[in-house]
């Protein structure tokens, strides 16, 4: 072992001091006395007392749709998903700023808030077919450095009303996509049997997971919820789909609660939410205690769905905790968790304990504890990428 780099006076998660000795990209050593008998002559960076956690994890982004990049574009209205998607489309058409462009300038950002794996929903549609695909592909070679990226074939008109859509999904996945979308059985392609059919083959083809945008509402939702784990179990794709909003979740009354979350708990399929503006949204904690693995992660930011979102995870824990009413410091360390740990296991990235051997990415933050990281919310962090500081206080130092 080399010693490429000593941390000196971080905290740990249970409040102990202790330093760290990287060797270029893994944790060489971690502990109280860890530094004893280094050579003086390595770099060392004092944490100051700031607390040692895991980097977040941004489960669900757009890194096609941002408009981060451009002067600032007024929102479109749009009192529907239907006509926020045609919207959408149509603003499309008329911005010149490339996907790498836009989705490389909010990689950048989300690393230098201490992001340092996402999954980006892509747009498939006849319309576009795979170029949106093929530019994030290629962030994955311009920004990896940075920001580990995971891709989702994301049908966001539809799969039977846009015909050919099922066909371009399957080519997404042969060409690189890691994942299959899907979005509202019933009220987009009003059919659920067929869309989940449609989806669900080209899973099973390639053996990959899926992850499926649902705003379809109430019992229908609970519904289309229930299908999906049957068909998760059926494949044998437990642990590898998630769905992302499941308002429903939030409208239910305790007995249609009870069984869709017995269901969602035994099959493995996850829950993301972005904690969003006034809409029912899926109670974490209650669903916690059900079984049913949940994460959160920021969806839109600034795009034609939503004129805000900065990036900044530890911004999207503190809205979810408002929104949730989660007070104690254990809730607040949860709801952190929900942040990194729960959406890095989701995504198949390292997880467990900060240790000897564990890649040397992570975050350093002006806190004592995860309740009062997530209560500050300080800026001044400082971001470790592959055993070097890529980023302090909010601004990209590499």
């Amino acid at each position: 072992m080399t010693p490429s780099l000593v941390i000196e006076n971080a905290r740990t998660e249970a409040g102990a001091i202790v330093s760290l000795i990287l060797a270029n990209d893994r944790i060489a050593a971690i502990g109280p006395n860890a530094a004893a008998g280094i050579d003086p002559a390595v770099p060392r960076f004092d944490a100051a007392g700031g607390l040692l956690c895991h980097p977040f994890v941004d489960g669900h982004i757009h890194l096609d749709k941002t408009l981060i990049g451009l002067p600032f574009i007024p929102h479109i209205p749009g009192d529907t998903v239907a006509k926020r998607i045609e919207a959408e489309k149509s603003l499309r058409r008329t911005v010149s700023l490339s996907v790498e462009a836009r989705g490389g300038a909010l990689l950048e950002r989300l690393a230098a808030y201490g992001t340092l794996s996402v999954r980006s929903h892509v747009d498939i549609d006849t319309e576009v077919g795979l170029k949106g695909l093929e530019a994030v592909l290629s962030l994955k070679q311009s920004h990896g450095h940075l920001v580990d990226i995971q891709t989702v074939a994301f049908p966001q008109s539809g799969v039977l009303r846009d015909p050919g859509t099922a066909g371009l999904l399957d080519a997404a996945i042969a060409a690189g996509a890691d994942l299959v979308g899907g979005l509202d059985p019933a009220g987009i392609d009003n059919d659920v049997t067929g869309h989940l059919d449609a989806i669900f083959a080209v899973a099973g083809k390639y053996g990959v997971g899926l992850d499926i945008h649902l705003h379809d509402g109430g019992a229908l939702g609970a519904f289309e919820l229930r299908q999906i784990a049957d068909r998760t179990v059926a494949l044998g794709l437990e642990g590898k789909v998630v769905v992302s909003h499941a308002f429903c979740l939030g409208e239910l009354g305790d007995a249609d609660f009870g069984r869709t979350a017995a269901v969602l708990a035994r099959s493995g399929v996850a829950i993301m939410t972005s904690a969003p503006g006034p809409v029912p949204m899926p109670p974490v904690k209650r669903l916690a205690a059900a079984g049913v693995r949940c994460f959160c992660a920021n969806d839109n930011i600034r795009d034609a769905w939503s004129p805000f979102g900065n990036g900044d995870m530890l911004e999207r824990v503190g809205i979810l905790c408002d929104r949730q009413d989660l007070r104690s410091d254990e809730d607040l360390a949860a709801a952190f968790r929900l942040a990194t740990l729960a959406p890095a296991e989701i995504l198949g990235r390292p997880v467990g304990s900060l240790q000897a051997g564990s890649p040397a990415d992570f975050n350093i933050l002006p806190a004592a504890s995860l309740a009062e990281a997530v209560a500050a919310r300080p800026l001044d962090r400082t971001v470790f990428r592959g055993g070097a500081i890529i980023a302090r206080g909010g601004r990209l130092i590499v």
